[in-house]
């Protein structure tokens, strides 16, 4: 018996070393845009300043799809992750809100972010929900902090939806986190894309 739990947590281990490796290495580089073509394992994406990338896709790649929904979705103990820029009124207000898959492993916490200039990311759990004048209080709770994010009625909401490598046609938007590695190459191990008309917001 003994020798049996010795075999299965060096099998757990070599497991766990095997994914450790597929996983990418390097600095974290945001790439959006629209598919310009999937060859082999290497998308290329024209950016929206009309730059043209080429990423290699990781054989643990995972493929998600944006699905539409509504602020009646999200309720308190939700794990979300929204874009925001600060207001005159000094409040944040979002740019969009997406829920976060489970069990994925992103830290609860906000930091610069570059979809427009001045936003933030913020991801973070659910506490409430109220009514504003502008729209609806997203209240958040992450590791350092607090935040109280105004959500518009326009404002684009997402949650993650099942995908595979035939949803990256040519022509559909795209979002990934990279990993850039010294020599300038880029490897993405999750790809969120656009399906039924409903774009990765982030």
């Amino acid at each position: 018996m003994q020798i049996r739990a010795i075999a299965v947590a060096a099998l757990i281990a070599v497991l766990a070393g095997s994914a450790f490796a597929q996983a990418p290495q390097g600095t974290p580089t945001n790439v959006r845009g629209a598919i310009a073509k999937l060859d082999g394992n290497v998308l290329t994406v024209k950016s929206p300043d009309g730059k043209i990338v080429a990423v290699n896709l990781a054989p643990n790649l995972s493929v998600r799809t944006a699905v539409r929904k509504k602020l009646s979705d999200i309720h308190p103990g939700d794990f979300v992750g929204s874009t925001a820029v600060p207001g005159k009124d000094g409040m944040l207000h979002a740019v969009e809100v997406h829920f976060l898959p489970a069990n994925a492993p992103i830290p609860d916490t906000q930091n610069p972010w570059d979809l427009r200039p001045g936003s933030l990311m913020t991801n973070a759990h659910v506490t409430g929900v109220a009514k504003a004048p502008q729209g609806q209080v997203l209240s958040l709770d992450y590791k350092k902090g607090t935040a109280q994010i105004i959500v518009g009625p326009k404002t684009p909401i997402v949650a993650p939806g099942p995908g595979t490598t035939e949803d990256l046609k040519k022509g559909k938007a795209v979002f990934m986190v990279a990993r850039k590695s010294d020599d300038g190459t880029l490897t993405a191990a999750n790809v969120t894309v656009e399906k039924n008309g409903v774009k990765p917001p982030m």
